[in-house]
């Protein structure tokens, strides 16, 4: 005769193992969102492309020619402005899709039981799938330019993963409050539109003074695209200091987006 036995803590380890269990289905929630993301667009795919291209010129132009700013190293500035691009749109786009998943999602997961957090964990692959395209056009520039990729050139893979996480953290966050305040989605494009001008996309970090070099680098993004442009360009020393604070502050939010999205998971049905 089988026995139900009720431990404290059984539900929340029963969670983590229906994830692993509800794999299939977080491939399936990616791939439709990779081809909703796409359908009956004008140019399609090329949106991925066009925006950071776009954003490029913006900022060749502004700080490269009307401010002259100088690029990394003597790297070619556009090529230091669309391998910053490529962490920050990854970013962007990660936690803005990961902030309305479950509102997008509202039909599904109000009949539907499976764990809840992978509607904001696949929309993530929909980012990755734009950067992967990015760093084609970055591959095609770095020839057009001459310029040989260094022997570090694959850390750009745990970087790319330290992007995404650092994404994902916020995004279960916003995802979470999203459900009950719908006005944070409006503020969200605002949010980001403005770390893009704190984040040294359009300059080089070695411009901000020492004295206020901590507090730059508390900004977790500062890490990533000098880490990207190390990786890329060998036009920065590694940025370890930058790096750790990243590393840091993506745990912690991690740890705060997974603990407030399991507390409003509880109630999700009634209040979506």
């Amino acid at each position: 005769m089988a026995k139900l036995v009720i431990e404290p803590g059984s539900e929340e380890l029963q969670y983590w193992r229906d994830l692993w269990r509800y794999r299939e289905l977080f491939g399936m929630l990616a791939w439709r969102d990779v081809m909703v993301r796409y359908k009956q667009t004008i140019i399609g795919i090329a949106w991925a492309v066009l925006r950071p291209v776009i954003t490029m010129l913006i900022f060749t132009v502004v700080f490269g020619q009307l401010i002259n700013l100088a690029s990394d190293g003597g790297a070619p500035y556009p090529l230091m402005v669309f391998a910053a691009m490529l962490p920050w749109q990854l970013f962007a786009s990660a936690i803005t899709g990961a902030s309305d998943s479950l509102i997008n999602e509202a039909n599904l997961v109000s009949k539907v039981y499976f764990p809840r957090l992978l509607v904001p964990s696949a929309t993530i692959v929909v980012a990755l799938i734009d950067f992967a395209i990015g760093v084609v056009v970055l591959m095609a520039m770095m020839v057009w330019y001459r310029v040989s990729p260094p022997p570090q050139i694959f850390a750009v893979v745990p970087l790319t993963i330290l992007a995404a996480m650092l994404a994902l953290g916020p995004g279960l966050l916003l995802c979470a409050m999203n459900v009950k305040y719908r006005d944070l989605r409006y503020a969200l494009p605002f949010v980001t539109q403005l770390g893009l001008y704190v984040t040294p996309i359009g300059f080089s970090s070695s411009i901000v003074p020492d004295r206020w070099r901590l507090l730059f680098e508390c900004n977790p993004m500062v890490g990533i695209v000098d880490g990207f442009r190390w990786a890329i360009l060998d036009s920065v020393e590694f940025p370890a200091r930058a790096l750790a604070i990243t590393f840091g502050i993506t745990v912690l939010m991690l740890l705060v987006g997974v603990r407030r999205f399991r507390a409003v998971e509880k109630t999700l049905v009634d209040v979506i």
